[in-house]
Formats: structure tokens, sequence, C-alpha cells
């Protein structure tokens, strides 16, 4: 894979406002901004006035123990979920403002991998990947195949288009899916804990592409994970989250830095601080 520069921060950083938190952000334009975002499921509460400002280009990690909310701000972004309160703007349009058509059009910009790939038991990999393109384009059967086998190659998977999901391995399913939020070429692509069971070797190698794809493509990536080492290889920015706050956002050198006892707790796994069992 090729190698790709870190994103220096831009100019102008200033203190998030509307948090005491160790937030940071920057005067620049944000292409997901989620603000004073709350949701509780029954008593639970989940998100808690999450507050940050995703920068546009480059791969952003969400990082944070279970159950700070990760996976439910990444579908707060797509309109999967609506908040409590607060709000979220993407690429300038407040989300929970959208009508169901305008909410299904900002679906069709955005890519997401989910955990487990996602994809059709009932199809083979080739009719998965090219399931977006038939549902929401009116390109010829050709087009649609020359696109869907340069997906499936970038992921590494030329000539397995004829294989069942569950003929194929976790990673390779992970990758599948990968081609699938590939095939519209979105501008912003949202990745689900990309790691989860996978081995060490074909986490970086994911990692690797996730990062080869956010450039190729000059996407925004947002990705949820708890795999240290895999941000400290693919972010270019990373937002910590805990009980319900963003408690840190800023560049993975900035993150690496903090001063704060349970940032530098969580992302180097130290067993001394304030994040325990409970």
């Amino acid at each position: 894979m090729t190698s790709f520069p870190t994103v220096a921060a831009p100019e102008g950083r200033q203190n998030q406002p509307g948090t005491n938190q160790s937030v940071t952000t920057w005067n620049m334009d944000p292409v997901i901004e989620l603000k004073e975002l709350r949701k509780a499921f029954g008593a639970f509460k989940v998100l808690d006035g999450v507050t940050c400002r995703i920068p546009r280009g480059g791969v952003t990690a969400l990082m944070g123990p279970s159950g700070t909310g990760k996976s439910v701000s990444l579908r707060h972004i797509v309109g999967l979920l609506m908040p409590d309160a607060g709000d979220i703007v993407v690429d300038g349009k407040s989300v929970p403002r959208l009508r169901e058509k305008e909410i299904l059009e900002l679906r069709r910009s955005i890519g997401m991998l989910f955990q487990d790939g996602a994809l059709f038991s009932s199809m083979n990999l080739y009719d998965n990947v090219a399931f977006p393109l038939r549902q929401h384009t009116k390109q010829s059967e050709g087009q649609i195949r020359e696109t869907v086998i340069a997906r499936l190659s970038e992921v590494g998977l030329a000539g397995a288009e004829k294989r069942m999901p569950n003929e194929l391995s976790g990673g390779m399913r992970k990758r599948a899916g990968f081609a699938r939020a590939l095939v519209m070429e979105p501008k912003i692509l949202l990745v689900d804990e990309p790691d989860s069971g996978l081995d060490p070797v074909r986490t970086t190698l994911l990692c690797d592409l996730i990062k080869e794809i956010a450039t190729k493509y000059q996407a925004t990536v947002v990705v949820v994970t708890h795999n240290v080492v895999a941000v400290q290889r693919m972010a270019d920015y990373v937002g910590i989250l805990y009980k319900g706050k963003m408690r840190h956002f800023g560049t993975r050198e900035e993150i690496e830095r903090s001063p704060d006892e349970f940032v530098h707790q969580f992302f180097t796994a130290d067993s001394e601080g304030p994040l325990g069992m409970d």
C-alpha cells in the first residue's frame, strides 16, 4: 500500500464552545457537525451533549469505552436515528430538519460499512455490490459490471464475484461490504468497527485500505473503533467519547500529547486511571 502523509491541523485552533471538556476544533469548513447532541433509550442516556466538528477529508476515528455512543453517533449522521435534542449538520444540511425524501437522498451520498458487512445472504458477491447501482441509478448492466469489477479489484476480491456470503471469511465479507459502500463514490464514508473479528495482519491491511480509499476518492471517512494501534496507523483526527460527551477531539498527535488523565489512559490502554471495570 502507498504511504500517505498525515493531515496537518489547520490554522486558527480554538476551544470547542459549549463544553468544559478537553475538546479542540478549528476555524474550517466541517463536513459533519454534532451540536449538543442528546439521545436516550429509556432511562439510559447515551449521548449527553456531544459536540464536535469533523473536518472535510482524511480519516476521523471515534473511540471510547463500550456503550458511550460511538455507533449511535454514526446512525445519527446518516439519519437512521433522530436526536432527542441538539442538531446534526451534514454538508451544510440539518439532518433532523430534512424531509423523508431528502434523508433518502442524503443516504445515497454516504457510504456505510457495518460491522459484518451486512451482505444479502441470498445474493452472490457480484449482485451484493451491484445492488446500490441497480437501486439508485439508471446505469446499463455493462456500466454496472465495469464499476463492480473495479471496486472488487480495489478491495482484493477480483475473481470472487460468484461466491455467496456464507462462502466468505469474515475479512472477505468486510471487504465486500467496503466495495458495496464505494460503488456510488460517496464523499462521506462511515465505517463501524472494521477490525471486529479480524486478526492483526488483516486489521493492518484493512486500515491501509481505508487510508488509501480516503485519499483516492478525496472522501471524509469516519471510523468507529476500539483499536488504538489501528487508529495510530490510519487516523488523521481522533474523537474520544466518555459518559455521553466528547472528552477530546483533535489531531492524532494532539490526542497522543493530551494531559487529560482519561484520554491518556484510554489511548495507551493503561490499567491505571479513571476508567475501571464498572
